[in-house]
């Protein structure tokens, strides 16, 4: 009996520390450095986009991915990011660039992502959709440059490109843009988030503060309702591409 009764407790002991080992492990993969980095690309591009910034993280040492999404809805983006997520080594710090903060806000609620950073992006609460979020805000003047198809997919002219969208890069880069750009489908403005991510994870954000595209006052305001560490750079809307090193900056901080 005596010997039924120590084998009983030294299994229990030996589940109880397996139990705070377990626990010990979460919390130092909780706080443990992010180890990929997923870039989201907004509308009127693609993951090309972040290619000055992808060297920059690359050279501190950490992974990334830069997921090319369809642009055909809200939902259909997500789940291209949240397969991104799956694949790719975690902790995750991820990364969306106008469209794209719709996309990471919801994309986020996943145990995989360390941390978000919106860059010149939208950031939606739980239930609001892009369309929503600009309500109350001037009607920017780069949406004057945006050309409708039939189907109801959105680009911007090429005149666009370089007057409003990356005013202040060289002529050749916007040329470039403006030829690799992807259309957006314009209904997807109006699909709201099933989740906002920012309210459970740190979040970090980049404001353009010569966007022409989203509202700079927007963008201040998000930071101020997520509680988001951000930095302010005298950028056209492709901050990621005007100020490489700051954006890439503020993820390797992201990633600590």
């Amino acid at each position: 009996m005596k010997t039924r009764t120590k084998l009983a407790a030294f299994i229990s002991t030996l589940a109880f520390a397996a139990h705070v080992g377990f626990a010990a492990a979460q919390d130092v993969s909780a706080s443990a450095p992010a180890k990929t980095v997923v870039l989201v690309h907004g509308a009127f591009a693609d993951g090309s986009s972040w290619n000055k910034v992808i060297a920059l993280l690359q050279q501190v040492g950490l992974k990334v991915v830069a997921v090319q999404n369809p642009l055909d809805s809200l939902a259909g983006d997500v789940a291209f990011t949240n397969r991104a997520i799956a694949d790719a080594e975690g902790p995750v710090v991820l990364v969306g660039h106008s469209w794209g903060g719709a996309v990471i806000t919801d994309a986020g609620a996943n145990d995989k992502v360390h941390s978000l950073v919106y860059v010149a992006a939208y950031a939606p609460d739980q239930g609001q959709s892009v369309l929503d979020t600009v309500k109350g805000y001037p009607r920017s003047e780069g949406q004057s440059s945006f050309v409708k198809d039939q189907a109801g997919y959105v680009k911007v002219s090429d005149e666009g490109v370089a007057k409003y969208f990356a005013a202040d890069l060289p002529r050749p880069e916007q040329a470039l843009l403006a030829a690799t750009q992807g259309a957006l489908n314009s209904r997807a403005l109006a699909e709201p988030v099933k989740h906002a991510a920012w309210h459970n994870v740190p979040s970090f954000a980049v404001v353009a503060g010569n966007d022409a595209i989203i509202s700079p006052q927007q963008q201040r305001d998000q930071v101020k309702r997520m509680h988001a560490v951000s930095v302010q750079v005298p950028s056209s809307h492709v901050a990621m591409l005007a100020y490489p090193q700051q954006v890439a900056d503020l993820i390797i901080q992201a990633a600590k």
